[in-house]
């Protein structure tokens, strides 16, 4: 906001007002009232804060008063008619202030919805390489963004979808600015999805904003999943960040990680186990198929691959996983050395399988096909 005095402009036809109202009584008209909201527009559009406007006018009112044509003849006819006229005088002050407070705020619902739209198109922008660099560094600046720093992008995924409007979204835009400030976090909503992006690769700004989103207070939605992409250079480091933060979320689901937060970083082996997906399918198809002949199916089995996997292969532990006994695991890791002819005992069969049972997962196998 601008500090020097708000020009005697904005008063518009304000002492003429209180002049016919003193002597009149009336009560201001509705379109007086329009003009002064719309000086009040007028002012926030001039950067002019609402708290020096109504210090003009009640200045000028101050300045006014003893000079008022009501006021004066008032003081010849005793003090009831006094009175009267101070409070038509002070309604009609009460009345006009109210109006410049709605054109003022109006202003500034008006310049908060632009500046969010043009935030929105930039992000959406970046992230999908729409326009030229030079005009993405130029733009980014008003957003406190150096492209040319590292950067870090966080996104989360609620079970319902954010918006701009989302209470938890506001929230955690409330909480993370007033910490680091508008030129080291940048938020925005896209696809449903709520995205941070971390100026200079501030690792503080994603962990914040990761601790929020997973537990945003009472009467808040908390996000079902938070991803961080790797920290990148450039505009094209933004993206990257971002495309990295989108798959470990959408892999997360898929192979059913047991954590909020995951690290695109600590994901990179499943695009690996990906990239030849026939090869993989055959992997999955031959050394795990044979399980599809044991009773129950082949599920209850992979279960028992994926869970004994997570327990370091401590029995005990994958039993109480399972909510099964010591015993019955021990029959389940018996079947499966039979169906497969891979022993879970042994260091190297036990890699083949663990490597064959992640390719279902990122497969869908045994609910999708394979062919």
């Amino acid at each position: 906001m601008r500090r020097e005095p708000i020009p005697s402009d904005f008063l518009g036809h304000y002492p003429r007002l209180l002049a016919d109202i003193s002597d009149t009584g009336r009560l201001p008209r509705r379109e007086e009232l329009d003009d002064f909201r719309e000086l009040g527009e007028r002012a926030a559009e001039s950067g002019y804060g609402l708290r020096g406007l109504v210090g003009l006018y009640l200045t000028e009112t101050r300045r006014l008063w003893g000079t008022l044509p009501g006021v004066l003849s008032a003081g010849l006819m005793g003090a009831r008619q006094h009175v009267r006229t101070g409070d038509s005088v002070l309604g009609a002050v009460d009345a006009v202030v109210a109006a410049l407070g709605e054109g003022h705020e109006r202003a500034q619902r008006h310049a908060v919805r632009q500046e969010e739209g043009e935030r929105r198109e930039f992000i959406d922008d970046l992230l999908h390489g729409r326009s030229d660099l030079g005009s993405l560094a130029e733009r980014a600046q008003r957003f406190g963004l150096h492209l040319a720093d590292r950067h870090v992008v966080a996104v989360a995924a609620a079970p319902e979808k954010y918006d701009d409007v989302h209470p938890t979204v506001r929230r955690i835009e409330r909480e993370l600015l007033g910490r680091f400030g508008e030129h080291d976090v940048l938020l925005s909503t896209k696809e449903g999805r709520l995205v941070c992006i971390a100026a200079r690769g501030d690792s503080a700004v994603v962990d914040a904003f990761a601790r929020l989103a997973e537990e945003p207070g009472r009467g808040y939605t908390a996000a079902r999943r938070v991803a961080l992409g790797r920290e990148h250079a450039g505009a094209g480091g933004v993206v990257r960040s971002y495309e990295e933060a989108v798959e470990a979320l959408r892999l997360a689901e898929q192979i059913g990680i047991g954590t909020v937060r995951v690290h695109a970083g600590k994901l990179l082996v499943f695009p690996v186990l990906l990239r030849d997906r026939a090869a993989m399918a055959d992997l999955v198809r031959t050394v795990l198929g044979p399980l599809t002949q044991a009773r129950g199916g082949a599920r209850p089995l992979l279960e028992t691959l994926e869970v004994c996997a997570a327990a370091g292969y401590v029995n005990a532990e994958a039993a109480r996983r399972l909510g099964v006994s010591v015993r019955t695991l021990s029959y389940r890791l018996e079947r499966i050395r039979a169906l497969t002819g891979y022993d879970p005992g042994d260091a190297l069969q036990r890699f083949t399988l663990e490597t064959a049972e992640l390719g279902a997962r990122l497969l869908g196998w045994p609910d999708a096909d394979l062919s």
